[in-house]
């Protein structure tokens, strides 16, 4: 892959010089750009569209760099490249830190309300966390004989997230709110990345996954209850200080929560990977013990 990169590069004017895998997909070049690969292009396009109305909007995402032919993009043997400037900022690493958890919160209510924006200009996928359950996630744990989770377990689960569901508001998400995705430098917000699993469904969805997916956290930085609690409560503050949260909303937090984890050891026992089913057991059950905490959180 370096070499096709290296063979492309040119074709936005650029040399290649150094080029580092950041992930799968992406490669950092010359410590000023990244550029990304697609095998779907219908997937690329609607990136592009993200990227080109938040940056419209003056929200910190990647700036897109066209080739030198004006296009957006370089196709290259049935795949498509698309590059873009490198955003100031790195992964956050004292995540236990309240006040990063409120900066999380703000960040994630001002990118909701650039994301109104880009509904109003283009289409997407509607998905429902409450369908998913009833739909893959029941059908992967059936096939798992309700052996990681149990059938009672998951039953509680969608009754409790079924109550006032259809009041919980929607919209277009991130869906992938996490620290290696929302970029700080010196302590300030300064940028989004991967709108790949950007979709429309319940707005709370962004603030649960982020909030939960903080409890994988290992060693030193594991959280304890009363640490992810306070956590829980300055990103919520953080969230509304830009919109407020309706009491049905609140009310969902554990629900949706648990919902996610649940997805996540269905997921990973349709993998096979039965070391990621345990561990989204674990993070439920954490998440289960902390109930009382978040319903008084919440209000």
């Amino acid at each position: 892959m370096i070499k096709r990169l290296e063979q492309i590069l040119p074709l936005w004017g650029m040399e290649a010089g150094e080029i580092t895998q950041i992930y799968g997909t992406a490669w950092e070049v010359n410590h000023s750009h990244v550029v990304k690969i697609y095998h779907d292009r219908e997937a690329l396009e609607r990136n592009i569209r993200i990227l080109t109305i938040l940056c419209d909007c003056n929200i910190p995402a990647a700036r897109i760099v066209p080739a030198g032919t004006g296009e957006k993009y370089i196709v290259c043997q049935q795949d498509y490249f698309l590059l873009t400037e490198k955003l100031e900022g790195s992964r956050v690493q004292d995540v236990k830190e309240e006040k990063m958890a409120w900066k999380m919160g703000f960040a994630i209510a001002c990118l909701h309300r650039a994301f109104l924006q880009c509904e109003k200009e283009m289409a997407f996928w509607e998905n429902s966390l409450l369908e998913e359950l009833r739909g893959w996630i029941r059908d992967n744990l059936t096939e798992d004989h309700w052996e990681t989770i149990r059938e009672e377990e998951y039953e509680r689960i969608v009754a409790g997230l079924e109550k006032g569901y259809e009041l919980l508001p929607k919209q277009l998400i991130h869906r992938d709110v996490h620290f290696e995705n929302f970029l700080f430098s010196e302590g300030n917000f300064t940028g989004y990345l991967d709108f790949d699993l950007s979709q429309k469904n319940i707005r709370i969805f962004d603030l649960c996954y982020f909030l939960a997916g903080l409890l994988a956290e290992e060693g030193d930085t594991a959280f304890t209850k009363e640490e992810w609690l306070r956590t829980v409560k300055a990103a919520l503050e953080g969230y509304e200080s830009v919109s407020g949260l309706t009491a049905e909303e609140k009310s969902a937090v554990p629900w949706v929560m648990e919902a996610i984890e649940i997805l996540f050891a269905a997921f990973f026992i349709g993998l096979k990977d039965s070391r990621g089913a345990e561990e989204a057991c674990r993070i439920l059950h954490f998440i289960q013990d902390c109930e009382t905490g978040l319903k008084g959180i919440a209000g």
